[in-house]
Order: C-alpha cells, then structure tokens, then sequence
C-alpha cells in the first residue's frame, strides 16, 4: 500500500542537483514528521532527512549535511528534498515517510516508519 505519492529524481551526473517531491493526496499527514530515507542495491534502507510536523526542525545523516535541503509546505501537503552537489554515492531509492513519532528519532526508527511512498530512483553518475 502507498499512502505518500513521490516525484521528481532520475538521472544526474556528479555535482548536479536533483529535486524530490512527496504529496499527501489524502490529506492525512499534515500533523506527522515527514522525510526521506534511501536504499541502494545491496544496502540497508538508510536514514537521509526528517522534518516536524511544524518544520521548525530539521534533521540530516552526516552523508548528507550541508548538501541536501528538507522542506515542507503543508498547505500543499507536500515535503521536499533538494539535492545539491551530488555524488555517486547518492544513488539509490529514495522513499518518502510520514510518521508520528518525532523527527529526530528517525534514525533509530528507519524500520519502523509508518507510512510509505513508492520509492523513486536517483542516479548519479561519475
């Protein structure tokens, strides 16, 4: 079941930017922390971003601070992902979750997560 619907990724070459988007159609999870994990072939699902409900806070893995930019815009209950400088080590699925535990424990909580999207590739080439 798909409950978040995701946009944007593809294709980039290293040091290109790349935009994701997650929409909550059924306007459901406007008063949950939102975010995004990624998986690449072979690997774990990994903690990439959250944002609270409120998104007064925000939250990166270290692989990804300083690049990647989280926002949410709950009037359009949408939560996105800016991808900046990336590199080959970027690539995966990326998946979009909405949960109501706090944002800051997602990277304890990977598996845990509630509410799923689909799942979108990002690929970055060297």
């Amino acid at each position: 079941q798909v409950d978040l619907v995701q946009s944007g990724g593809g294709l980039v070459q290293a040091g290109g930017s790349l935009s994701l988007s997650c929409a909550d159609p059924g306007r459901t999870f406007s008063s949950y922390a939102m975010g995004w994990l990624r998986q690449a072939p072979g690997k774990e699902r990994e903690f990439v971003s959250s944002i609270s409900w409120s998104a007064d806070n925000t939250y990166y893995a270290d692989s990804v601070k300083g690049r990647f930019t989280i926002s949410r815009d709950n009037a359009k209950n949408t939560v996105y992902l800016q991808m900046n400088s990336l590199k080959p080590e970027d690539t995966a699925v990326y998946y979009c979750a909405a949960d109501l535990t706090p944002a800051g424990t997602w990277p304890q909580r990977v598996r845990r997560l509630g509410y799923w999207g689909q799942g979108t590739q990002v690929t970055v080439s060297s």
